[in-house]
């Protein structure tokens, strides 16, 4: 049999030596992590610091404390709604705290156990119940199985009130709780001991950004959480300072140039002290100083990072928009960057629409309704896009709603590129 002559050489062969890259990438080179970072995680969201990396929140954290204290006890915790704008410390604070009480619970002889959902991912009931049957199987029976799609939500409450038998509390994080489509799951929550579904005290911690969110809820939900109400208040300047020292250690010794970090907390703090948006913007500027080989992270790399940032948040903001509500968008933002008080500048539904008009066109789109892109700006107010006002024209001009950009309009022009 004649061989092929275009078939690969066998796992022992051995190349012609023409055949060999004369300048190989070693695997030090190739899996570098480079200079810059030396700890990336604790950078990363989502991360939950120890004690004394978190600033600024001794109350909040007592009063959590307070509430899940009884829980260490073998006693029912109590629920709590937790109210702040993002980046004030909620969600970390909740989960630190509930990490402790596992440990204080486990030294009294108390089997307690938590789980954390992300309802802006999870934002239905069966979504709710199967991220946290499945936190609960991996703690207590990890090789149980339980179908990951395919049955509904009481299907998945019938496995989770089964594992929630073998402890004595569970305690669920609800994290921006507003997200939800309905309110079935707390209802099934609050009142699952009390109507025979489980033995095992639960809790809830609700977290949302909304303080309206309460409003929403029914009166007999409210009467079967019987929670209290918390509210974080957003970090000033000197605390967003404390926070991003103590995570300096991400990086290596001698990184950050010594204006990176006031830099970078007075950026967070002109926008009400997010903490969040600082490790992020601290974290972009190592990661740009990173890949452009440079040797130390520079206030010229905060400010490069602070506008990617911005961008980021706003095109994951609209990204599940409709191409209308980015026209809309983008005629704002065109409107006021020509503006000479672009800070202030309110512009009417009629002046909006116009230039709305022109890019949908543009782009062979046909256009809404002048009274659907009126009711298109209005929402946007309720993301914090836009701020809305009822105006009086004037004389003759009767009242109308005018619209103002509260995002810089140079970061909404590039977030939403040249596409609509």
């Amino acid at each position: 049999m004649t061989e092929n002559p275009s078939r690969s050489p066998g796992r022992d062969a051995t190349p012609d030596a023409d055949q060999v890259d004369p300048d190989p990438v070693s695997d030090d080179d190739l899996f570098s992590t480079g200079d810059i970072f030396a700890r990336r995680e604790l950078l990363r969201v989502g991360h939950v610091p120890d004690r004394d990396r978190i600033v600024g929140r001794d109350n909040e954290m007592q009063q959590v404390g307070n509430a899940l204290g009884p829980a260490t006890h073998g006693d029912p915790p109590r629920n709590l709604v937790i109210f702040g704008k993002t980046g004030t410390g909620k969600s970390l604070v909740s989960r630190h705290i509930c990490r402790r009480a596992r440990g204080r619970a486990e030294a009294n002889g108390v089997e307690l156990l938590h789980a954390y959902v992300d309802c802006s991912d999870a934002d239905t009931e069966t979504r709710v119940v199967r991220d946290m049957t499945f936190q609960v199987r991996d703690e207590i029976d990890p090789d149980r199985e339980i179908p990951i799609a395919g049955i509904g939500a009481s299907e998945y409450y019938r496995y989770l009130w089964d594992l929630l038998d073998e402890i004595d509390v569970f305690v669920v994080i609800l994290d921006e709780i507003d997200k939800l489509r309905d309110d079935q799951v707390l209802m099934q929550l609050s009142r699952a001991e009390e109507s025979g579904k489980t033995n095992t005290f639960v809790g809830v911690i609700s977290i949302s950004n909304k303080i309206e969110y309460r409003e929403r809820l029914n009166e007999r939900i409210n009467s079967s959480l019987q929670d209290r109400e918390l509210t974080f208040h957003p970090y000033d300047a000197e605390q967003l300072r404390n926070i991003l020292e103590n995570r300096r250690d991400a990086f290596h010794d001698g990184v950050l140039s010594r204006d990176v970090i006031p830099r970078t907390s007075a950026l967070a703090a002109r926008e009400h002290g997010d903490a969040r948006k600082a490790i992020d913007i601290l974290f972009e500027a190592g990661a740009l100083a990173e890949a452009s080989g440079d040797g130390e992270v520079t206030s010229d790399h905060v400010d490069d990072a602070q506008q990617r940032t911005e961008v980021k948040r706003f095109q994951d903001l609209v990204s599940g928009s409709t191409p209308h509500v980015k026209y809309a968008l983008r005629a704002l933002a065109l409107l006021t960057a020509q503006s000479e008080e672009s800070e202030t500048k309110m512009f009417s539904t009629s002046e909006i629409y116009s230039l709305y008009e022109r890019l949908a066109e543009r782009d062979d789109t046909k256009p809404l309704s002048h009274d659907r892109v009126y009711r298109l700006l209005k929402e946007q107010s309720f993301l914090g896009i836009t701020e809305s006002h009822l105006t009086g024209g004037g004389k003759g001009q009767g009242s109308y709603l005018a619209h103002r950009l509260m995002k810089e309009p140079e970061i909404v022009l590039e977030a939403l590129g040249k596409g609509p």
